[in-house]
C-alpha cells in the first residue's frame, strides 16, 4: 500500500526547475546558485520578447541591465553609420549579453538588434541592488560571478589587442 502523505513530501523535493530557472542557471552570472536562489533571481526578473528586426535597445541608450536569450537570435552592433554597420557577434539561445549595465551607469556602447523571433530574459539592475539588499550572500555570489565574467573578456581583450600588436609590428619589419 503507498502512503499519499510520503509521496507528496517526495514529489515537492523532486520538484524541477522551470525554464526559466534552468536557462539562468546555465549563465555565468548566475552559476553555483542554489535552487532556493535561483526561484528568488527567477522572481524578480522581466521576460520580453522581440520580433525579427526589432531593437532591443540602441546604441547610446541608457545601460539598464542584462538580456538572456531563451529562443532566438541577436546581433550586438555599432550602427551609428547606416552605410556601414560593424557586427560585433552573433548571439543565440543560451547566449547573453548587456551584463556591463548591472555595475555601471554608462551609456550603451552597441545596438541589439534581434535578428529572428526572440524570447529574452532580462535582469535589471534595481534588482540586482533589491537583492543585495535583501539577500545579500545572494546578491555577493551574483557580483562575484559577473566580476569573473567580465575579468575573462578582459583577459580575451587583452590577448587580442597583444595579437594584433605583434601582428603590427611583424607587418612593418
Amino acid at each position: 500500500m503507498r502512503s499519499a502523505i510520503w509521496e507528496n513530501i517526495f514529489k515537492k523535493q523532486a520538484k524541477q526547475l522551470s525554464e526559466t530557472a534552468l536557462a539562468i542557471s546555465h549563465v555565468p552570472v548566475f552559476s553555483g546558485l542554489s535552487r532556493r536562489e535561483l526561484r528568488e533571481v527567477e522572481n524578480i526578473i522581466h521576460q520580453r520578447e522581440y520580433q525579427a528586426g526589432e531593437a532591443i535597445f540602441d546604441q547610446g541608450d541608457p545601460g539598464l541591465g542584462m538580456y538572456i536569450i531563451i529562443r532566438g537570435q541577436v546581433q550586438i552592433v555599432n550602427n551609428q553609420d547606416p552605410d556601414n554597420m560593424i557586427v560585433y557577434s552573433e548571439l543565440n539561445d543560451g547566449d547573453f549579453f548587456g551584463d556591463m549595465a548591472l555595475v555601471d551607469d554608462a551609456d550603451r556602447s552597441a545596438a541589439a538588434l534581434a535578428t529572428a523571433d526572440t524570447r529574452l530574459i532580462a535582469f535589471f539592475r534595481p534588482e540586482l541592488k533589491d537583492i543585495l539588499s535583501r539577500f545579500p550572500n545572494l546578491g555577493n555570489k551574483i557580483l562575484m560571478n559577473l566580476a569573473k565574467v567580465i575579468a575573462q573578456r578582459l583577459r580575451k581583450t587583452n590577448d587580442l589587442l597583444i595579437e594584433a600588436q605583434q601582428q603590427t609590428a611583424g607587418d612593418s619589419t
